[in-house]
């Protein structure tokens, strides 16, 4: 059984602070907390029908834009073979980007099981960071949680930014909304299959790929930036996007000397000038 909201968001915040005043080490956790105490970022849980994810948030009383930061896949395995226990990544790009964002709205938000315990609630079944990561309760799950943060914001539009595997869910949940008004994606995964089968693992017959709604997304501007030296997600997969998705709107920017868990936040207000436009 998972326990209420505020239950869990005092135990997770209570290992936070722990953490920061007596590791030795920043981890991930760690990061979280600085964002909280000085970068104006609020904390909170929400509860979606199948999971509680965690947020962190800075908005305007009368915001208009809200950017939406979605982190990537995490530590979600240990080796090829071996799953890890838990998810929160150990370098949070997207949560780093979202730090790094001069804007007075933007939101944050984890994917399933990151950021949340220790302990992992019962929910948090291995499957949900490893094959089922891109599966429909997944996505339903992200669309419902920023449904609810949206709630608060009546006429808000979003701004929609995704890390790797987050650029995935990102699509997907552009494709579905109708409060969208862009779609960023640092190194995205776009095309689950085809990335797979470049790193020759196991497929993932239960993803939802971005590549497959890309026709529905042929009217959102959006800029694709890929890392020239990235060997886990290669430009050529923005490129296969682009491609289904049409150039009209859909642009891809190289980002050189770049990898996948390059340092993107020292780059990313210079790249956020970068405007998201149909032609």
């Amino acid at each position: 059984m998972i326990r209420n909201d505020k239950q869990f968001l005092a135990g997770t915040l209570i290992a936070l602070v722990f953490c920061f005043s007596g590791c030795a080490e920043h981890d991930a956790r760690t990061s979280a907390v600085e964002l909280t105490q000085h970068a104006g970022f609020t904390q909170e849980a929400l509860q979606t029908k199948t999971f509680l994810l965690s947020a962190l948030s800075k908005t305007s009383p009368q915001a208009k834009v809200l950017r939406v930061y979605i982190e990537g896949d995490g530590f979600a395995w240990v080796s090829r073979t071996q799953p890890s226990r838990d998810p929160t990544p150990h370098n949070p790009v997207g949560l780093k980007l979202a730090a790094a964002d001069p804007s007075p709205n933007v939101l944050y938000l984890a994917r399933p099981c990151q950021f949340i315990g220790p302990p992992l609630p019962a929910d948090c079944s291995v499957k949900w960071w490893t094959d089922q990561r891109f599966s429909p309760v997944v996505i339903d799950a992200m669309d419902e949680a920023l449904t609810r943060v949206v709630s608060r914001m009546p006429g808000v539009e979003l701004e929609l930014v995704g890390y790797s595997g987050g650029a995935n869910i990102a699509a997907q949940l552009a494709a579905r909304r109708h409060d969208v008004r862009s779609l960023r994606t640092v190194a995205g995964n776009l095309d689950v299959a085809y990335v797979n089968q470049i790193h020759q693992v196991t497929p993932m017959p239960d993803a939802m790929s971005a590549i497959d709604v890309a026709a529905k997304l042929a009217s959102v501007p959006q800029i694709h930036f890929s890392g020239s030296e990235d060997a886990t997600v290669p430009q050529a997969v923005a490129v296969r996007f682009q491609q289904a998705t049409g150039a009209r709107c859909a642009q891809i920017e190289t980002v050189s000397g770049m990898k996948h868990g390059s340092d993107w936040a020292a780059l990313w207000p210079g790249l956020l000038a970068k405007t998201p436009m149909c032609r």
